[in-house]
């Protein structure tokens, strides 16, 4: 599933090549079609994400709220656009561009208040303007839960996954089961604080990148990663290998649904 920072990056992106101008919009699948016929003809006037929520603003406060999920895949290409797969569930379509939105959990026509019940139920977004930690730390700091399924609770704190949890608490050394009330008030604010920086190198990037620069593969000697989530990372999907800090063995355990990774010797209790 892609993290926050890739879904800012789609807005960011949507903006580039659709602001300010009318764009077609269509649903060769079918299902998003009376969304789509609304929305046809008229300025795309804003785009912004919350955590993993793309929001892309229409006149008349109407919103098509999309949320990519595990499948979801949105691509951009150049106009002319070609013919459109069967399986695209939304077309947006420009003079100089095309997006195509295929397999998204969600792709829906929102007013205005529905879109606010949306942000109402997520937590606070690092890369959000004007979005702070302190609302994920009133949670936090009360809960038996572990830090780990913490930082992935969209509730508490929106936009993080599995990459960005691994990593911050690699980077500060948290136990990733750690009792979220047993982290003090300067632990998250520094993790909240580098989880802000991690992802907007992220979306200037578009890659996770969260090696120190003494831990790079040309300060190290060592070869650079390869799999398909790109960028350099500590613990995320190194399972059994050696920790480019302590040479410990990174372990792997399932944590809140989804595979968590960190280092024993540097996340200690």
């Amino acid at each position: 599933m892609p993290e926050g920072h890739t879904v800012h990056r789609l807005a960011a992106d949507h903006l580039d090549r659709f602001g300010g101008r009318a764009v077609r919009a269509s649903s060769p699948q079918g299902p998003f079609a009376e969304g789509a016929a609304l929305v046809d003809g008229q300025v795309l006037e804003s785009a912004e994400a919350h955590g993993k929520h793309l929001f892309l603003g229409f006149p008349g406060d109407r919103w098509i709220h999309v949320h990519l999920g595990l499948f979801g895949k949105l691509g951009f290409g150049p106009a002319p656009a070609p013919p459109p797969a069967p399986t695209v569930r939304l077309r947006l379509a420009g003079s100089g561009a095309y997006a195509d939105l295929r397999g998204p959990t969600v792709c829906a026509l929102l007013t205005a208040g529905d879109k606010r019940a949306v942000h109402d139920r997520l937590g606070p977004d690092p890369l959000r303007p004007g979005d702070d930690g302190e609302r994920a730390w009133r949670r936090i700091s009360r809960s038996r839960s572990s830090v780990a399924a913490l930082l992935m609770d969209q509730k508490v704190v929106a936009g993080v996954g599995n990459v960005y949890r691994a990593e911050v608490l690699f980077r500060h050394g948290v136990d990733p089961y750690r009792a979220g009330r047993d982290l003090t008030r300067a632990e998250w604010d520094a993790l909240w604080a580098d989880l802000a920086e991690l992802m907007r190198e992220g979306v200037r990037n578009n890659r996770i990148d969260t090696v120190r620069p003494e831990h790079t593969p040309e300060a190290m000697g060592r070869p650079p990663r390869v799999d398909d989530h790109g960028g350099e990372v500590y613990v995320y999907r190194r399972a059994g290998l050696a920790c480019h800090v302590c040479g410990g063995e990174v372990r792997t355990a399932g944590l809140a649904a989804r595979n968590l990774f960190w280092c024993p010797r540097c996340q200690r209790s």
